[in-house]
């Protein structure tokens, strides 16, 4: 495609320190490092390594102790005799264990890997949102600059209007113009002041807007740079080609693909429960009583001593049936992977169409800026004519309000155009791997 050599960047520009001009990467910056949605996830991926650092120690052995103690009343084994006795004892048991599973299913391993692929889904999920809240905040900004240009247009065209509105009250003075050209002139100039109050309202709102975005502070004062002409070469690719660098990178589709990794191995989890388990443990365990109509009776540390104990235990656990829970469990998990798979391809195609939306709004932009430019310069001259014909008496007062509106609207629209290809073509050299923002 050829090759447009055009216009717009953000500058970079600061005045006083009092008074700080933000670019637009400034506002990206300060945006995904404040942002409430970005906090949030940020979170978000905090609980998926928590749970990962549970399947991590689950692979290790448990270990617990007890200590028990209770008062026999009545008929009661004797410990020390292990036969019926009616006097009442005090008993007090301590225990010390260690467990393990051997076989489980393989379910500790899948959840671990399940684990492993939503600490990259969490990443992916916090450099989306990252994402997503930079590109938001461009599209604000880049709504703002327009309004402020708008802003710049029509206190421009207040300033003809009032020098005009003047320059007919001085000729209808002599008599070369009358009452109803005054009167006109005026209500052009009030139309005008109207509209530099208008468009200033609008863009309080986008700046306020932008600052919401990105969690600054509501009351201070927040002021973008002015936007400057420069000289900008932009290639095109074609769509497909965009499409397979951005699949490799694009936030949206890692987290799709991780999605479907941890679904997989929760439902070989799942699976796993069918199998038998097989655990191995060892342990140590001690005892002491005392019968309390007994004044003398054995130390404590002598029971304690002779009383120890170790033993060592295997368990093989065989599931025969459960209520169908452990069924009923594998299709919930088949269907969380039938679900990952239909969100990668949805985000697939979402992706792809975005961007073909980029590619044909930016070559559209390009065109209508083209077109839009020498329109401006024409309504330019037809303007500059028609108020020199006025000035002679040959053009009335609506002639020239009919012309100078015209030339307003054809700026705003140039404007936007420009606007609208810079916005395009930033989010195309994202989908070709250039990021939005920058640390």
């Amino acid at each position: 495609m050829k090759r447009f050599a055009y216009i717009l960047s953000f500058s970079i520009c600061l005045t006083a320190q009092a008074q700080k001009l933000w670019t637009v990467d400034e506002c990206m910056q300060y945006a995904v490092m404040h942002n409430h949605e970005v906090r949030l996830q940020s979170i978000g991926l905090d609980d998926y390594k928590a749970e990962k650092v549970r399947a991590i120690g689950s692979f290790l052995p448990a270990a617990e102790g007890n200590i028990g103690g209770q008062y026999n009343f009545g008929r009661a084994i004797d410990p020390e005799t292990n036969t019926y006795t009616n006097v009442s004892t005090f008993y007090n048991s301590y225990g010390l264990s260690v467990g393990i599973p051997v076989f489980d299913g393989f379910q500790r391993y899948n959840n671990l890997r399940a684990a492993k692929a939503n600490v990259l889904m969490g990443k992916s999920q916090l450099m989306a949102q990252k994402d997503a809240t930079a590109q938001k905040v461009l599209e604000t900004y880049t709504l703002a600059l327009y309004y402020k240009g708008c802003i710049e247009f029509a206190t421009q065209k207040r300033a003809e209007s009032e020098m005009l509105l003047r320059q007919t009250k001085v000729m209808a003075e002599v008599g070369q113009k009358g009452e109803a050209d005054v009167a006109q002139m005026q209500a052009t100039y009030a139309a005008d002041d109207y509209e530099v109050t208008h468009q200033q309202g609008l863009y309080d709102n986008a700046i306020l807007t932008l600052k919401q975005l990105m969690n600054y502070p509501i009351n201070d004062t927040l002021e973008i740079t002015d936007c400057k002409e420069e000289s900008l070469e932009v290639t095109c690719a074609e769509v497909f080609d965009i499409y397979e660098h951005a699949k490799l990178f694009y936030p949206d589709i890692k987290q799709a693909e991780y999605n479907l990794q941890s679904a997989k191995y929760a439902y070989r989890s799942s699976k796993g429960a069918l199998f038998p388990s097989i655990s191995l443990g060892a342990g140590i365990s001690t005892t002491y009583y005392k019968q309390l109509n007994v004044p003398l009776s054995t130390s404590f540390s002598e029971q304690f001593r002779n009383n120890a104990g170790q033993y060592l235990y295997a368990s093989l656990s065989i599931p025969i049936f459960n209520r169908l829970n452990t069924l009923t469990n594998i299709r919930r998990q088949r269907n969380n992977v039938r679900r990952a798979e239909e969100e990668l391809e949805y985000r697939s195609n979402e992706l792809q169409r975005l961007i073909q939306e980029a590619v044909t709004d930016q070559e559209n932009s390009r065109k209508e800026t083209m077109k839009m430019t020498a329109k401006v310069e024409s309504d330019s001259i037809a303007s500059r004519l028609t108020i020199r014909k006025y000035e002679e008496g040959l053009a009335s007062s609506i002639d020239v309000q009919t012309q100078t509106v015209t030339l307003l609207q054809s700026k705003a629209q140039l404007l936007q155009c420009q606007l609208t290809y810079l916005y395009k073509t930033r989010m195309l050299n994202y989908y070709k791997g250039t990021p939005l923002w920058t640390e």
